[in-house]
């Protein structure tokens, strides 16, 4: 009966919720008593101010860390955060689970004590066993598995078997299924998906039914609402699209399966209809500033657009960057003691604990660092034949680097460079032959010419082989620049699982300077990537289970081998550096050549450029950006400021040459000279030469106290920097490398009273052309570029 008054008092407020009739709902509304984490719809909609544009990652950061202070201080001694009206017992695992995604583990005081209290509670209500069920998953789910099954098997029970409420969950705490809604039905679907996937079994008839649930209560513009029935809103749209995405994954047939003994790769593909028109509907009423049609529970919109987002690993909705406004919205609300204002309803009006909990979870969740993004390449969903393929591998890659992850969808043809760059694998498959525009090719050159990586793979036996190899061809024309088959002793066969190459089981790359930028699979890995499902028993023959393994471990290798396993948290901004203008004396515009000699010369030829483009964006410096290449004899080396000497191999100079290097040092000219990927050959023969060039002079160890190491000179004060060393002993035994916090090396030949000759034993050209890669020796990007825009400057002024 009380469920019954409670639904008509609120109907009847939705019905009347407008400007004229204002007053009345809100009266109407304060006489629902039982409230429950959700949204309560209106059409009014209060004005708000422009979202920023932008916010940088160290704002997002501290954003962070200040609203897990001040989470962590309403925690109590025994353990508990106090909960309040309607909650039961849900205060303490949303706090907590907002905290274990803000970064802090066991080792943290509160979340130990959180969790000692935690596993003393038995499951009584649906939102607070669904959220203990995610905190035990989270954090060391096989120590936690007893409690995990228990959970499950009570939420399990806890479903409508029956009815038109079948599919749906209420809320069994001060009395049997006095309520029922989809807030509810969503938090109880979302802890047993994370039960699931930590490998304890759910029932396929709770999928069954929660699917079916979903997909009659949707209204027909594509919404849901709190409940059946409810006119739509932002936080029960997506709640919807979660649920329509894992129910469905649990059941559906997956486009690879074994049938009948055999492999079944690239099955045939079905819309979900339903799902299409919830994201339609979200993308016309997108915000990341109020809940869509309603006036409550803003924040428990972004958690769910949050999960929505992540489900559909979609980096825009519609042409919303849904992340990147939500995090500058959510900074610059933000109150000083590190919460967010209340947001829910007129209830809990001056509460502001849940609403930090579920803003904290939209920051710190959504910000989990991109390992690769599949690129949309084609209209139709050849550019996806295996769609659990890229989820169940970055899920297998979580298991080994022991971080989480994630991965992102994004279209080729409305995608921005920059925007590719938000992830440093860009994954390209298909059946059918890739097409890609002018203006798309243009996008991947730049991509890889900016430190990039494309990981392709061609499946289902179709044209894609012929099609991306013409591709790569048109992307890198140049000769060196060829698709060629990797060897064995290639990183991307060892770097995670050694695997044996052989027939079928081919890689090819294209090397691009100092590193290979292009790793292609000629044949189906998304296919086994696609059988490689956590939480679902699939029995393999053995043949097709090692195939599998296999394809995994490539999958891996090669991410590995593009990253260095080292992938940074999502960036919600591209703002530039904070720029400080340099005074340079009056020697003109800057100009830098590099030099052409036969010791391996090209091995690095994006490194001057970015240098200088550094140099101009970060520090004003009126210098262009074109690289020019010269050989030392040649008469206009003198119109250059400095010249770039690197190498990775032994290399001889003519007298000639070394006649012409004397007179342009002794006029007042510079040379940087560094040792490609830290090339011990290299650095013995410059060293040779500069000996011959100087007889009487000598390469010294320049000291860390020089003031080329300082901000005389307009750069940055270097204390230490970050040395990468190759090791065949890195995480658990694999390829790697080491890293060492060291003061810089630099060594210098001096003419009269200045460094003419500043030369690195350790690499800074490679670390400036690209992204480093396992087997890479030398400086870190970050400390080669302040390296070498120091020792640029000092040019200038010497």
């Amino acid at each position: 009966m009380l469920r019954k008054l409670q639904k008509t008092f609120q109907r009847a407020a939705r019905v009347f919720f407008d400007a004229r009739w204002f007053s009345i709902a809100l009266l109407l509304s304060g006489l629902c008593v039982i409230r429950s984490i959700g949204s309560t719809p209106a059409n009014a909609q209060p004005a708000m101010p422009d979202v920023p544009k932008e916010v940088s990652a160290d704002a997002v950061r501290k954003s962070i860390e200040n609203a897990a202070e001040f989470i962590t201080r309403h925690q109590k001694k025994e353990g508990f955060w106090p909960d309040r009206p309607h909650y039961d017992g849900g205060l303490t695992p949303l706090c907590l689970l907002s905290l274990m995604h803000a970064g802090h583990g066991l080792e943290n005081p509160t979340v130990k004590k959180g969790m000692d209290y935690l596993r003393t509670v038995p499951p009584t209500n649906t939102y607070a066993t669904s959220l203990q069920t995610m905190v035990f998953c989270y954090l060391d789910p096989k120590k936690n598995r007893d409690l995990i099954v228990r959970n499950a098997r009570w939420l399990e029970s806890k479903q409508v078997k029956n009815g038109t409420d079948a599919g749906m969950w209420s809320v069994p705490s001060r009395s049997s299924n006095d309520h029922i809604d989809n807030s509810m039905t969503h938090f109880a679907i979302l802890g047993l998906y994370e039960a699931q996937r930590a490998g304890v079994p759910v029932s396929d008839l709770v999928w069954r039914q929660a699917l079916g649930y979903w997909q009659r209560s949707q209204n027909q513009d594509g919404s849901w609402g709190w409940g059946p029935g409810d006119a739509g809103t932002g936080s029960m749209t997506c709640a919807g699209i979660a649920a329509i995405i894992i129910a469905s994954g649990q059941l559906n047939t997956p486009d690879a399966a074994i049938e009948q003994g055999q492999l079944r790769c690239c099955g045939n593909q079905t819309s979900n209809p339903a799902l299409d028109r919830a994201l339609q509907w979200l993308e016309r009423h997108f915000s990341v500033r109020r809940n869509p049609a309603s006036m409550f529970w803003r924040s428990y919109y972004l958690y769910s657009l949050e999960r929505a987002g992540r489900l559909t690993n979609r980096r825009f909705i519609g042409d919303h960057d849904w992340y990147r406004e939500g995090a500058a919205a959510l900074v610059a609300e933000q109150l000083n003691n590190g919460s967010w204002s209340a947001d829910l309803d007129y209830e809990h009006a001056e509460d502001p604990l849940v609403s930090t909990c579920f803003n904290l979870m939209f920051l710190a969740k959504a910000r989990r660092p991109v390992v690769m993004a599949h690129i949309q390449h084609a209209p139709n969903d050849d550019w996806n034949p295996h769609r659990s393929a890229l989820f169940n591998l970055v899920t297998h890659v979580e298991t080994l680097w022991k971080r989480e992850l994630t991965y992102q969808v994004v279209s080729i043809g409305s995608a921005s460079v920059e925007d590719l760059l938000q992830a440093p694998v860009l994954f390209i498959n298909g059946k059918d032959a890739p097409l890609f525009n002018t203006a798309e090719k243009e996008k991947l050159r730049m991509y890889v010419d900016r430190g990039g990586f494309i990981f392709a793979e061609g499946c289902c036996g179709g044209q894609f082989d012929a099609g991306f190899r013409k591709l790569m061809k048109e992307v890198f024309p140049e000769p060196d620049a060829a698709l060629r088959e990797l060897p064995p002793s290639h990183p991307a066969w060892l770097a995670e699982t050694p695997v044996v190459p052989g027939k079928g089981r081919e890689l090819f790359g294209v090397d691009v300077g100092c590193r290979t930028a292009v790793i292609y699979a000629p044949q189906d890995l998304t296919c086994y990537w696609e059988l490689a499902s956590t939480g679902r028993d699939l029995k393999l023959p053995p043949g097709t289970e090692k195939q599998m393994q296999e394809a995994q471990a490539i999958g891996a290798n090669v991410l590995a081998y593009a990253t260095n396993r080292e992938v940074k948290f999502k960036d919600p901004s591209f703002l530039a550096h904070s720029e400080r203008e340099v005074t340079l004396p009056e020697r003109g515009k800057l100009q830098i050549a590099k030099v052409q000699h036969s010791g391996g010369c090209d091995a690095a030829p994006k490194a001057v450029h970015n240098l200088l483009r550094i140099a101009q964006d970060k520090y004003g410096v009126p210098a262009s950006v074109d690289t020019q290449a010269i050989l030392l004899t040649s008469p206009k080396l003198f119109q250059y400021h400095l010249l770039v000497f690197s190498g990775r191999t032994r290399f001889r100079l003519s007298d000639n040459e070394r006649k012409q290097v004397r007179t342009y040092l002794e006029r007042g000219g510079t040379i940087l000279a560094d040792s490609i990927n830290s090339s011990r050959e290299f650095a013995s023969s410059f060293r040779n030469e500069m000996k011959l060039i100087f007889p009487d002079l000598v390469l010294k160890p320049i000291s860390s106290k020089d003031s080329i190491y300082s901000r005389e000179f307009g750069g940055e004060t270097i204390k230490k920097v970050q040395l990468r060393k190759s090791s065949n002993a890195g995480v658990d035994g694999k390829p790697g490398t080491t890293l060492q916090q060291i003061e810089p090396v630099l060594e210098g030949l001096t003419v009269g009273d200045r460094y003419a000759v500043i030369f690195s034993p350790y690499d800074i050209s490679c670390a400036l052309d690209s992204s480093s890669q396992i087997g890479f020796e030398g400086y870190d990007h970050v400390d080669a570029a302040r390296l070498g825009i120091n020792v640029l400057l000092y040019s200038l002024h010497k």
